[in-house]
């Protein structure tokens, strides 16, 4: 896209718009305006919340419970060119950022269509800078587990790190992946990351965090497929006190 006789070969296409949808380059300006209306980009967020290549997944990840699609006419920014539509959509409280995406690509396709018959009509909203937040390439460490937040906020992570990258923690037995996880409960008195049994009356273990307990539901050791808790508790025959360790730190105890 950035050959320089690419913008004159596409302009003499006579192309009336261009449309960009999970495109992970800065588009030149005279690549953009190479069509005679322009270039219009499907975006899943509300704009301008969460511009850049993970919205979906930072905004599972940062607690949001709604989100939505934006079409927009595209500048040399990053996705901060006028709005043209919006349409918005309910985040499920136990989705994935691969379910949501199911979802918002369907919607995306519906918005983007009305867009274009509606162009002629539509007037451009320039978008307001000031209340923008960033939703950058998702890294593997953005999906390591840190014990010392909340449940609900590892919850979020696991959610927003599904299917990639995979929220990992660590124990005795290895490199952990917890692909669904539920929070409950309040101020564990035991150390962050501990395998215990929340309820004395209970057989059920979970994890302490810094605020409540996080029960995984579905995980996947290293180099293994993805199975029940109860399952892999069985196999890695981890007792209460247990220790999880996040990745970045590597500490954990049998």
């Amino acid at each position: 896209m950035r050959d320089p006789e690419w913008a004159p070969r596409f302009r003499a296409l006579g192309t009336d718009v261009a449309v960009v949808v999970a495109f992970g380059q800065i588009l030149p300006k005279a690549v953009l305006d190479a069509p005679r209306r322009g270039s219009i980009n499907v975006h899943g967020s509300l704009l301008p919340r969460y511009r850049g290549a993970a919205p979906i997944q930072w905004a599972i990840m940062r607690g949001e419970t709604v989100t939505g699609i934006t079409t927009f006419q595209m500048d040399e920014g990053m996705d901060t060119g006028p709005i043209l539509l919006r349409a918005s959509l309910n985040i499920g409280p136990a989705e994935t950022a691969g379910e949501l995406a199911t979802r918002l690509a369907s919607l995306g396709a519906d918005v983007l269509v009305e867009t274009l018959a509606r162009l002629d009509a539509l007037t451009p909203e320039p978008q307001r800078h000031e209340d923008a937040t960033l939703a950058p390439r998702l890294k593997r460490s953005d999906g390591h587990l840190d014990w010392h937040r909340a449940a609900r906020e590892l919850v979020n992570i696991v959610r927003g790190c599904n299917p990639w990258p995979g929220a990992i923690t660590l124990s005795r037995a290895g490199a952990l992946t917890i692909w669904r996880a539920t929070a409950s409960g309040t101020g564990p008195t035991d150390p962050p990351g501990t395998l215990a049994r929340p309820r004395p009356d209970s057989e059920e273990l979970a994890i302490a965090t810094a605020e409540g307990w996080l029960r995984p539901i579905e995980v996947q050791p290293e180099n293994r497929r993805a199975m029940s808790w109860a399952e892999y508790l069985r196999g890695a025959r981890l007792a209460p006190g247990a220790t999880f360790a996040n990745p970045d730190t590597s500490r954990a105890r049998p």
